[in-house]
Formats: structure tokens, sequence, C-alpha cells
């Protein structure tokens, strides 16, 4: 018998929840039972396991930071929709660490290509356009910009940057200045 109120969403939610509290490698079914104050077997006609649980937490996650990018760049361009995608990432890393640890999350081919992550690809894309990029550079300068503020929010997050000076608000807007300097001056192959 299924419990009244729990649904798949519901559960995908409160793990959301729960990996932003204990962060996402702990997040098990039997933990969010625990939340629930159900047995876990209750938890089984609406999540496969744990990776199954995991994994909708990541599309959510994903969903989440789309529709933030989206908002935030809607009439921008350039530097201006470069920083504005940049803080929609380190800002909800900082909200929901649990949320932005699943967003990382291999997924399978099949479901990456249904998720949300498309769509970060293609806002940054659209970035780009306005560096006047095109193939095979575009590609590279998606890796690199991904790569930037997930390292960058990662070190942070973690106190790599917590035992010196500048602080790093400064060190972010100089890195977003040295990327947008990269960018309209990209290198010939």
């Amino acid at each position: 018998m299924v419990r009244a109120g729990l649904t798949t969403e519901r559960l995908a939610r409160a793990g959301a929840e729960l990996a932003d509290e204990v962060g996402f490698d702990q997040v098990t079914v039997s933990e969010l039972a625990r939340r629930f104050d159900v047995k876990v077997a209750s938890l089984y006609s609406h999540v496969k396991n744990s990776h199954d649980l995991k994994t909708r937490i990541a599309l959510l996650a994903l969903e989440e930071l789309a529709d933030r990018g989206a908002a935030a760049l809607a009439g921008r361009a350039g530097k201006d929709a470069l920083a504005a995608l940049a803080n929609v990432y380190r800002d909800y890393a900082r909200e929901h660490p649990g949320r932005y640890a699943a967003a990382q999350l291999r997924l399978d081919h099949a479901t990456a290509i249904a998720s949300a992550g498309p769509r970060h690809a293609q806002m940054t894309r659209a970035i780009l356009r306005g560096y006047d990029l095109t193939e095979p550079d575009q590609t590279h300068a998606v890796r690199l910009l991904g790569s930037v503020f997930h390292g960058y929010v990662t070190l942070e997050l973690g106190g790599g940057f917590s035992h010196s000076a500048p602080d790093t608000q400064a060190t972010w807007e100089r890195t977003l200045d040295a990327l947008d300097a990269l960018l309209r001056n990209w290198p010939a192959p």
C-alpha cells in the first residue's frame, strides 16, 4: 500500500533538501524513509533504489539551475551575460551545496539527453555568440567556462581560498574579467 502524500516528486525534493543538509553522498533511501517516518519498503513504489533517488535529485538540480540561468541571461550579452551565468552557478552552489553536487552526477546517455543538461550548454553557447566564436572553438570555450566555474566553486566551498587575501569575491571578479578578455581575444589555432 502506498502511503498517502508520498510521490516521486516529493521524495526527490525531500532528497534534495537532505543533500543540502548532510551532503549528496550521504543521501540514501533509508535516510529519506527516516525523514518521513516510514519503512524503507514504502518508498520503493516511488524510487527503485538510492541511485534512482540520486538521479532524480540530479535532474531536479539541473532543472533549477537551468531555470535560474535562463532568467539571469534574459536581455544580457557579452561580459554582462558571462558574469550573470557564472554568478548563477556560484550562488546556487552556496545556497544548495548538496544539490550543486547532485548536478555533477554522471547520468547515462539517454537520461542526460532528456535532462536540463543540454540547456546549460545552450546557455553557454548563447553567451559565446557575443564573442563571435565558431566551432570547434565554441566547444572548447564551453568546456573552459564549465571547468573554471565548477573548479572555482568547488575550491571555494571546500575552503581552499579561505586562508589568504584578497577575499574570494575580488578573485571571482578578476577571474570573470580574465575570462572575458580571453574570450574577446581567443587564440587562433
